[in-house]
């Protein structure tokens, strides 16, 4: 049997957060591994990257998800009782109630609701002076998805929801205010959306047919019986929440867009340009970081032994930068994308597998078709210009982000 290289620290959790997007691929290039252990939290963790590795962490007779999300993650970024935590039987019909919302013509409407918003704010960018792209499409995500989801937003409520569902995005890897923040942000978030889920149930308030709000109040488990309002309240931010995180990828879409102009002009003439440019974003800049998942029952891969209970983290972004996989990783190269079919195991930012039955993210359709509407946006509703800042992304932050937050001036409607 192979022995798993080891790192030698007694605990790795401060090398990780130093290290951030890094810790795993720059491990497994000093191992000469696609696996090595750790210790992180205090606790034995094997860590993966690579298209085998992604197979088998995808593989539900040898890994589940329930007590794989540390508890500070839980409290902030994804609640607990969600569906990221189950498994079997209950994953499934879970899973089911998510994909039900994301039929091709719920995906189109929400881009359009995105770029309607992005259009409402042109005659303010124009007024204004410097305009920050991150807060601004975080503020235009969350209306447009809480119109898209049913979720009403009362007067003024709109910039304390789009704080609140940032805070939770920021702070699962973070220590102090960061990591508070979030968790206040959670507490808040699903007291408002368990309150929504309560008055659908109730009659007093009329959430459209089909609409996320309508589904998840109204879902029932194999039991049949209703959601608890608190894990209907997590659901329902597992709608809001990730659909606003995408505004990180719009940011990136804009600092490529900046620092490749040539691609400007390609994804103004060709759709086809435009699919191929933001998979490139989304391999080549920071998302998500690891996934994580526990050994459902002892097993032998590659020689190497998995024991029970040993949670296991997937490296995201170490496999979206694999050399053996995406050639000169780190150039952004969007014709690497022409001709290419998709494959499950390889381009994983938002997890790999299926979408309709494993842990793959459900909004992965609508994070596609916001960006595409986001470069569209860029490249043929406006000019501006980008002054100088620093557009620098620190990957040990996690999640990562232009320090400056992608600041753009002298904004004007084209046309």
């Amino acid at each position: 049997m192979a022995t798993i290289p080891t790192d030698r620290s007694p605990d790795s959790t401060l090398s990780f957060l130093r290290a951030g997007y890094r810790f795993v691929g720059d491990r497994c290039e000093r191992y000469g591994s696609d696996i090595f252990q750790t210790r992180l939290l205090l606790e034995p963790t094997i860590c993966l990257r690579g298209r085998a590795a992604v197979e088998l962490f995808y593989d539900v007779d040898r890994f589940v998800r329930e007590g794989a999300m540390p508890l500070r993650g839980q409290r902030t970024l994804t609640g607990r009782g969600g569906v990221q935590g189950l498994d079997g039987d209950a994953h499934q019909r879970r899973k089911a109630m998510f994909m039900s919302l994301m039929t091709p013509s719920a995906v189109q409407h929400l881009g359009q609701l995105f770029a309607d918003e992005w259009q409402a704010r042109i005659p303010a960018w124009e007024l204004a002076g410097p305009v920050t792209l991150h807060p601004e499409a975080t503020l235009m995500l969350t209306r447009a998805v809480c119109d898209w989801a049913g979720v009403p937003l009362a007067a003024g409520e709109l910039d304390r929801r789009a704080t609140d569902l940032k805070a939770m995005i920021d702070s699962a890897a973070a220590l102090g205010p960061r990591h508070w923040r979030g968790r206040l942000g959670r507490l808040r978030g699903e007291r408002w959306a368990g309150d929504l889920v309560e008055r659908v149930r109730d009659g007093s308030l009329a959430a459209p047919e089909g609409s996320a709000l309508r589904v998840i109040a109204e879902h029932r488990d194999d039991a049949g019986r209703p959601l608890a309002p608190r894990v209907a309240a997590v659901e329902l931010l597992n709608v809001l929440r990730p659909t606003v995180a995408v505004g990180r990828l719009v940011v990136f879409a804009a600092l490529a867009l900046h620092d490749h102009p040539a691609w400007r002009q390609r994804v103004r003439e060709d759709d086809d340009s435009t699919e191929r440019f933001v998979q490139e974003v989304r391999r080549c800049y920071p998302f998500f970081p690891v996934t994580a998942a526990r050994v459902r029952r002892s097993f032998q891969w590659q020689g190497y032994h998995f024991p029970q209970g040993r949670r296991v983290l997937l490296d995201l972004y170490g496999t979206d930068h694999h050399p053996a996989l995406w050639p000169e990783p780190d150039l952004f190269r969007p014709e690497r994308f022409t001709g290419w079919r998709g494959d499950p195991f390889t381009l994983i930012p938002q997890g790999g597998g299926g979408h309709l039955t494993g842990h793959r993210c459900a909004g992965e359709w609508i994070t596609i078709e916001l960006m595409k509407r986001a470069v569209t946006l860029l490249t043929g509703a406006i000019r501006y210009d980008v002054p100088p800042q620093n557009l620098a992304i620190d990957l040990s932050r996690m999640p990562a982000l232009p320090a400056s937050g992608f600041v753009v001036t002298d904004v004007r409607r084209t046309g």
